[in-house]
């Protein structure tokens, strides 16, 4: 694992809608929101920074890759998280009736890299993946 002390990442990223944007970002994944415009939102992705760009052109479908046995979206972004967090998160997504693209479950279990994993998107189809590892020395694990 790297030594390197972990910065925040940013990201930007198409939706076509920043009312539903806003609502799922801060009300359902409990995201701060910073700047904004009638162009873009900023929003506090558990310490990163994330931007919802007003871009409906942009939106489309995205291909998939077989993890697991599972069809993970190529294009997504999401956060490693600690497993509580992961679970507590994954109840309460799986109680707001989040529709799941892949639902919570562990991977390559007993296998190095072991993770939680779930997979869901926001409402501009954006997929979003929360993972986590009861060992974080694993997160890069061959």
């Amino acid at each position: 694992m790297s030594t390197q002390p972990i910065r925040p990442f940013h990201l930007a990223f198409p939706v076509d809608d920043l009312e539903a944007a806003r609502g799922f970002y801060t009300g359902l994944l409990g995201c701060g929101e910073g700047r904004s415009s009638e162009a873009w939102i900023d929003f506090d992705f558990f310490g990163h920074q994330i931007v919802a760009h007003l871009a409906p052109e942009e939106l489309g479908e995205t291909a998939t890759s077989a993890v697991d046995g599972h069809g993970v979206p190529c294009r997504h972004f999401g956060l490693v998280m600690d497993m509580d967090d992961w679970q507590q998160t994954a109840d309460r997504l799986t109680e707001a009736g989040v529709a799941f693209v892949i639902a919570p479950y562990v991977r390559f279990k007993g296998e190095p890299g072991e993770q939680a994993t779930m997979f869901f998107n926001d409402p501009a189809g954006n997929a979003i993946e929360l993972k986590a590892f009861r060992d974080m020395d694993q997160l890069f694990a061959k």
